[in-house]
Order: structure tokens, then sequence, then C-alpha cells
């Protein structure tokens, strides 16, 4: 747990009124990335304040008016989930990069770059973001930001967006390694085993993804498979 001099502070807005918790910046962190914490261990301070800075803590009879409980931890968990928290300079950085990565990465898998028809690596596409002044927000969803970058970035870098459908044929002895690791990478693709024991499947993926994933089948196989595009539909 946080000193108290460390604390960051969560507000809520109720019915006109702010109610405050004082937090761990380490374990809040850890919940804007994503991860399950103990409200618990969350808490600097048991405690539901007017104003954390100067100590003025809400009576139970107003936390029973305005959340209908007097569970202190039930209470931090709404301000924390549904409130706004007030993350140091430092954490805010940290988040914008690793948002900024994952947008990267989601665009480098799903485009191409339309003079080569290969995906443009996530590094290229970080350059053009910080050519393009790019502003991402750490606490939107990856996806729901993309397209604004692609209009910011275009004019650096040509990029679409396409999917395929891929045919790929493999021959049985290979067949078991390649399709378990389809199972656990593609996860959803047809299926259709042979008379020699081969394995013939049709892929639907982001066009960015194909030469992922000929290499990785490439690996399982020496490179002993045949594939061949069925379709390309722009996205």
């Amino acid at each position: 747990m946080a000193d108290v001099d460390k604390a960051i502070i969560g507000k809520l807005k109720k019915n006109e009124i702010y109610f405050e918790v004082l937090l761990d910046p380490e374990k809040i962190l850890e919940f804007k990335r994503g991860k399950t914490i103990n409200i618990r261990d969350a808490l600097v301070f048991p405690g539901i304040y007017h104003d954390a800075k100067r100590g003025d803590l809400v009576s139970e009879e107003e936390l029973q008016k305005n959340f209908g409980t007097t569970d202190v931890y039930v209470i931090a968990d709404k301000i924390i989930r549904q409130g706004v928290l007030q993350l140091t300079t430092e954490q805010r950085r940290e988040l914008v990069e690793e948002k900024t990565r994952e947008i990267a990465n989601i665009i480098s898998k799903k485009g191409i770059n339309p003079q080569n028809n290969l995906p443009h690596p996530p590094e290229r596409i970080l350059n053009a973001m910080e050519k393009a002044g790019v502003h991402v927000d750490p606490f939107t969803d990856a996806n729901l930001q993309i397209n604004e970058i692609i209009k910011s970035i275009k004019a650096l870098i040509p990029i679409e967006f396409q999917r395929v459908v891929l045919e790929i044929l493999i021959p049985s002895q290979h067949a078991g390694k390649v399709y378990s690791m389809l199972k656990t990478t593609i996860k959803e693709f047809k299926e259709q085993w042979l008379n020699d024991g081969s394995l013939q499947v049709r892929i639907d993926i982001p066009a960015g993804m194909q030469t992922d994933l000929f290499q990785k089948i490439g690996g399982l196989t020496h490179g002993d498979f045949k594939s061949k595009i069925i379709k390309k539909v722009d996205l």
C-alpha cells in the first residue's frame, strides 16, 4: 500500500456532489492496464471524502443517501470504475506509449503497403504517427482510434486495409502440427482432411497477417506447403 503523500485521487460526481478516495498509484496503473485489482489493496485509506486533500470525510448518512450503502469498498469500486482517476504524469506517459504501440501493431496486422502487398512493420507505423503528430488517448479502445490515425499517416506511408481469403494445403506428415498451431492462433477456419491425410484449410484474415502466418507454417513444414489467395476484400 502506498503512503498517503504518494497517493492519487479518484473522484466521482454524483447528484452534483464530488466523492473522492485516496488510491495506490501502482494498483491503479494495473487497473488501467486491464488487470483485476483488490479494492482493499488499492485504497490507501478506507474512507470516502468530499475533499481528500483536506481530509473532509463523507458521513455515513450521505453515503447511504447517494450510494445506497455505507460500505467503503463497494463505493470505492464504483468511484474507480466510473469516476476520474488523477494519474501521475509518468503513469499517463507510460499508458500513452503502451496504447500507441498497441495501435501500431494492429495497423501492421490489418493493413498492407499497396505498393508491394506487404505489411508495414510496427516501427515504421510508429515513426509515421510521431511525424504526423498523432494524439493517442490512453483510455480509449485502440480499435476506435485507428480510422482517424490512418487518415493522419496516409500522407506519409501508403496503406490500405484488406482481408484475404487463403486456401492452404498441408502434406499429411505436417498436418497435425499445423492444425494445432492454427487452432491456437487463427481459431476459426474451414478445414478438410483429404484421403491421403493431408489438410486443406480456408482462412479469412487481415492481409497484414499473411506473411506472419506463412512464416509459422513454413517453420513447421520446412516450407513444404501450398497456398493461394482465393479473394481479397478492401475494408
